[in-house]
């Protein structure tokens, strides 16, 4: 009896002790071949996407990460509240996991839910590490449940993508038939729509950066779930692991009802479909109606270049009808309407925010043929409000109808009325939690962030500042912190809070429910609240755009008086491998070879400065040579203003003495001067040059380049004072290679290849 005792207490501790689930995954460079084309690739335990990891609420995780690959690695577990040192961003929070290393994760697992775990080192994301990390409740309805992991690839190398983004090319709108070109706005009639936008200094309209090659389902184009049978109620668990893709989610077996979005649940509201931001997951629970029939869940990318799809049940296949081609051509007549030629949005008087007004829905045509009079009403009503909001001071009817349909449960004006039979796409307004997420009852700190960015040269930012170029912003354990967001660039933001969960204030007020991550939209003001309710510790807060990251578009909050952390010892040089990020330079040239002779410009750029080579030489001394450098700094947020310092070498064979329109001796023949200029981009993306060197002669040029005559027919020209002048034209082959052919004032006309990185 003495021993028996003990015996039972012990068995008692360890039944009430938390139980302990242990992975090892094991890193590893490799190669695919999704397209025909092997390239390389990461994976995790020889798979991409990685193991699905399934845990129990309550579990103690302990994860081993065996990094066998060639380089230094990071795994963030997306979603969790967790130690801060096991969050997984390297030089942040945690110490980076070097080649031919292990480390190890251990954490409590305080939640229940859908979430997915990723690297935090710089591209690998898009190049396969990524997989899903589910934690099931201790007692859940027994339910057929699948994941269904999005994800985006390119044979391209991410780093490629990312230095093209930073290059401004137009190959991954050439690839997509989505230039907007001239030719295409004549024979569509939106001419005038073309000249406007270019007026305003906008690109083409788009929705999303990169051109992808495939979309995948767990790492897959479709997957069959065959062992479902009719009247099956089945959860999947949705999670969009892409880099920088939003998907469309359509089921051909009817309505989908929404459970749980990012980890967290929600009461359930069905819907026809819903769109699901880079990063975020939600749940859903839908029926399979009838036998022998399986029915296509599909994830459509939002630019329609391509989707992925999971089969449920067995038997004749009932597809989901393809979503068509987004109509550019409306996208832009409307965003001219919104933007002022400085490059900021218009103050519309309206109160957009929480994924009520889908601007994009103009280009949905899916949208038109049953929405078409609401579209038009919604053009007016923004025009109207533009003319009399100053002198009436009232918001226009189109708000107020929002509001009242949000109210009643449905979507908003633009994508459907109340009739019957019209879409029904999930909105941020219509989550509801089911138990109430109202914060300690403290004041509350307001922070106000603004996203802004500039997509002529692939820069994000939070305020106009990137990561590196702002501090730390300090917040006290207990505190209660609300965010007001305003997104005023053209592009979606899917900003990710980590470590936390954070309240998307809506419609149910008390009952507003929890997120880790808020799509804000074009022109959206969105209210997020979280309580500081770790105790130490730098915690990310992003968008989740894998380039945009990577660009700056962020900040980190720090919790006051937070302790050393062991696995970064060094924390000032660590933090500067953090702030490296967004600070590096990228290389980019444009090379032409042609029969008169070779103009060129090498330039290596970041956020906020410039170093550049140009040349342009002839074959003998007639046709001259000249070559310039530079280096230089943008200074306002849109970078159309730029100075820059440098010197100039020009020789060309002349008897004539010219002068310049300002009545000097031109030097256009023979120079060997250093200047300084400023450069400013005008509307229709004229560059304005204006500089002068030290012997006091001035020169204005002013230079078009790429114009979209056709989608691969391109002209540029330039002028300057010293009457020096050329024209010219480039046929795009292929991302790197063109024709080319121009007429040069000095060298003559001329013809051949030219080279663009």
């Amino acid at each position: 009896m003495k021993l028996f005792l003990p015996f039972l207490l012990f068995i008692g501790f360890v039944a009430n002790a938390q139980k302990v689930t242990e992975y090892d995954l094991y890193v590893t460079d490799t190669v695919v071949n999704y397209t025909g084309k092997t390239v390389k690739a990461i994976a995790i335990n020889g798979t991409i996407p990685g193991p699905e990891l399934h845990f129990t609420e309550g579990d103690t995780a302990v994860i081993r990460v065996h990094n066998n690959a060639k380089h230094e690695t990071s795994i963030h577990w997306h979603g969790l509240l967790l130690p801060n040192e096991q969050d997984g961003v390297p030089y942040l929070t945690t110490a980076p996991i070097k080649s031919n290393t292990v480390h190890t994760y251990k954490f409590p697992l305080k939640q229940s839910g859908t979430y997915w775990y990723h690297s935090h080192t710089m591209l690998q994301e898009q190049s396969g590490m990524y997989g899903a990390f589910i934690i099931h409740k201790k007692e859940e309805p027994k339910m057929p449940e699948y994941v269904m992991l999005l994800s985006d690839w390119s044979d391209e190398n991410p780093h490629e993508i990312e230095r093209s983004l930073h290059k401004e090319t137009d190959w991954y709108a050439i690839k997509k038939g989505a230039t907007q070109n001239y030719g295409e706005a004549l024979v569509k009639g939106h001419l005038g729509t073309k000249f406007t936008n270019e007026f305003k200094r906008m690109h083409a309209m788009d929705v999303s950066d990169v051109y992808y090659d495939r979309f995948f389902a767990n790492g897959v184009q479709e997957q069959e779930i065959p062992e479902l049978k009719a009247g099956d109620k089945v959860r999947v668990r949705i999670i969009n692991g892409s880099s920088s893709s939003y998907f469309w989610l359509n089921y051909a077996g009817g309505k989908m009802a929404v459970v749980a979005s990012d980890g967290a649940e929600v009461e359930p509201v069905e819907v026809d479909r819903f769109i699901i931001g880079v990063s975020e997951t939600y749940d859903v629970i839908v029926t399979i109606p009838e036998v022998n029939t399986s029915y296509e869940l599909m994830a459509t990318s939002e630019d329609r270049m391509g989707h992925a799809s999971l089969w449920l049940g067995d038997g004749d296949k009932k597809h989901m009808e393809p979503m068509g081609r987004l109509d550019y051509f409306a996208g832009m007549k409307m965003m001219n309407d919104m933007m002022t030629v400085g490059g900021n949005m218009k103050d519309m008087g309206m109160k957009m925010s929480l994924q009520k007004m889908d601007m994009n829905s103009v280009m949905y045509p899916e949208l038109k043929n049953q929405d078409k009079h609401d579209h038009q009403s919604m053009e007016g009503d923004m025009k109207m409000d533009m003319d009399k909001k100053d002198m009436s001071g009232h918001e226009h009817h189109m708000e107020m109808d929002m509001e009242k349909k949000d109210m009643n449960g449905h979507e908003h004006h633009m994508e459907m009325g109340k009739d019957k039979g019209k879409l029904v796409t999930l909105n941020y307004n219509m989550l509801k939690s089911p138990v109430k997420t109202t914060l300690p009852d403290k004041p509350f700190r307001t922070l106000n962030f603004e996203l802004t960015g500039n997509m002529n040269r692939y820069v994000w930012t939070v305020n106009n500042k990137t990561i590196s170029e702002t501090d730390k912003i300090l917040i006290k354990a207990g505190e209660n912190i609300r965010i007001v967001i305003t997104n005023n660039s053209m592009m979606r933001h899917p900003m990710h809070l980590h470590g936390h969960y954070f309240r998307v204030v809506n419609q149910f007020g008390e009952y507003s429910p929890l997120k880790n991550v808020i799509d804000v939209m074009p022109m959206e003001t969105d209210v997020i609240e979280f309580n500081a309710s770790e105790e130490y510790g730098d915690w990310f807060f992003h968008c989740h755009i894998l380039y945009h990251m990577m660009s700056g578009m962020g900040r980190i909050f720090s919790y006051e008086n937070s302790p050393p952390n062991p696995q970064l010892p060094d924390k000032a040089t660590a933090l500067k491998k953090v702030y490296n990020d967004d600070r590096r330079y990228f290389l980019s040239a444009d090379i032409g070879l042609e029969s008169n002779g070779s103009d060129g410009e090498v330039r290596l750029a970041n956020t906020r400065n410039f170093a550049d080579l140009e040349w342009r030489l002839g074959y003998d001394d007639e046709s001259g040579y000249e070559t310039e450098a530079h280096i230089g700094r943008y200074l306002d947020n849109k970078q159309f203003l730029s100075v820059y310092t440098g010197w100039d070498f020009r020789y060309r064979k002349s008897d004539e003495a010219e002068t310049n329109l300002f009545g000097q001796t031109s030097t256009k023949d023979k120079r060997v001067v250093a200047c300084l200029g400023v450069v400013y981009v005008l509307p229709w993306f004229v560059e304005t040059d204006l500089r002068v060197d030290h012997e006091g002669k001035v020169r204005l040029q002013f230079t078009r380049e790429d114009i979209p005559l056709t989608s691969r027919l391109r002209l540029w020209g330039s002028w300057n004072t010293d009457y020096e002048y050329n024209v010219g034209s480039r046929y795009i082959l292929s991302k790197f290679w063109s024709l080319s052919a121009h007429y040069d004032s000095d060298m003559g006309l001329g013809g051949g290849i030219a080279f663009t990185y």
